[in-house]
């Protein structure tokens, strides 16, 4: 997988492709991310990539020329299979979302700033437009860094043991059930007999139960999805 992230502070998204998951990933050669500065494009001797809106308004811009010149310049080298915005506005990144982007070769993200991007750059070149949660942030690399993060720790080879990322939370739409480990006893409060059985039957029972019961009192939504 190639994932290309367009931002105007690719400083801000850098360090977490340094360290933990995300580095080994790029170190054994699962994905490859790569950060583009957008004021490379950027206009007059300023280089600047924002402007004041038609109409009035308080807030900046993002323009559209920059941004089509960086996709263009993208899009010669590669075919891209989704190119999305991070914005408040866009669908809320999921489990299924993440799953699903998983499984594509070359993305683009682009990150918002100011009061957003020029719509014409949403209805010419965005394919899907996707948001970490309901509030807004002072710029979209936060956000694409956590929507990295979800897909790329999907991808085959990226946890040592795969298995891991089929029993997380929201897969099946169930919440994780509860987990212990070493010891089995500390200060007084003790791990579940059925996890110490060695009765794997039985055991991945609990966790099924524990899971539905986790999912109807913190998350009842997801079971009617």
């Amino acid at each position: 997988m190639r994932i290309d992230i367009i931002t105007v502070l690719p400083e801000l998204i850098q360090s977490p492709f340094e360290a933990s998951i995300l580095k080994r990933a790029v170190d054994k050669g699962l994905v490859e991310v790569h950060m583009h500065d957008l004021r490379r494009y950027g206009l007059n001797k300023y280089n600047q990539v924002d402007d004041y809106q038609y109409g009035g308004g308080a807030g900046m811009v993002m323009m559209i020329e920059p941004i089509d010149k960086m996709i263009t310049e993208l899009s010669a080298a590669r075919d891209y299979d989704e190119i999305i915005y991070m914005t408040p506005d866009g669908e809320t990144l999921n489990q299924r979302t993440a799953n699903h982007l998983s499984l594509k070769k070359n993305i683009i993200v682009l990150c918002g700033h100011y009061k957003g991007v020029d719509q014409r750059v949403r209805d010419l070149y965005v394919t899907r437009e996707i948001s970490i949660g309901d509030y807004v942030l002072s710029g979209g690399e936060l956000g694409a860094a956590v929507l990295c993060d979800a897909v790329i720790r999907l991808i085959p080879g990226v946890i040592s043991d795969e298995t891991s990322a089929l029993t997380d939370s929201f897969q099946d739409n169930l919440l994780a059930p509860p987990v212990y480990s070493r010891p089995a006893e500390y200060k007084g409060a003790k791990v579940p007999e059925i996890l110490l059985s060695g009765n794997g039957p039985a055991i991945d029972k609990w966790r099924e139960e524990q899971a539905f019961k986790r999912t109807q009192e913190r998350r009842p939504d997801l079971l009617s999805e």
